[in-house]
């Protein structure tokens, strides 16, 4: 075996990522979590949405920030792309097949992707 096939590690299943960025959202008292799955919806840019909101800019980059830290140590996973840290108001994590959104609860109202995407599959997790 080559250098780089050991280098690769193999990606989870989609039901393991998402449970895993939703064990990471908790770690950090994330709070209105609910997954969205697009995976039968037409025109969809990805299977996931997972949405969650912090009740502070500090805490919605804490979210962020563990999602991403967590990822990287536990299954060598890196965003192909985040924004939103600058203002923390809407951090969008994108790991390609899922799309993790975490708001501040206004700003989350007032884009309301819940109801843009309503056709998907919602689950809703409780509050830890």
């Amino acid at each position: 075996m080559d250098t780089n096939t050991a280098e690769l590690q193999k990606v989870p299943d989609s039901d393991t990522l998402t449970n895993l960025i939703i064990d990471c959202i908790q770690d950090i008292k994330g709070q209105n979590i609910v997954k969205l799955d697009l995976r039968e919806v037409g025109e969809a840019p990805t299977d996931f949405f997972i949405i969650c909101e912090g009740e502070s800019t500090t805490q919605i980059s804490a979210i962020a920030n563990n999602i991403h830290k967590r990822l990287k140590e536990e299954i060598g996973l890196s965003p192909s792309h985040r924004e939103g840290l600058q203002s923390s108001k809407w951090v969008l994590v994108d790991y390609f097949d899922i799309v993790v959104h975490v708001f501040y609860p206004e700003t989350r109202e007032f884009y309301d992707i819940e109801d843009l995407w309503s056709d998907a599959s919602i689950t809703e997790y409780q509050n830890l």
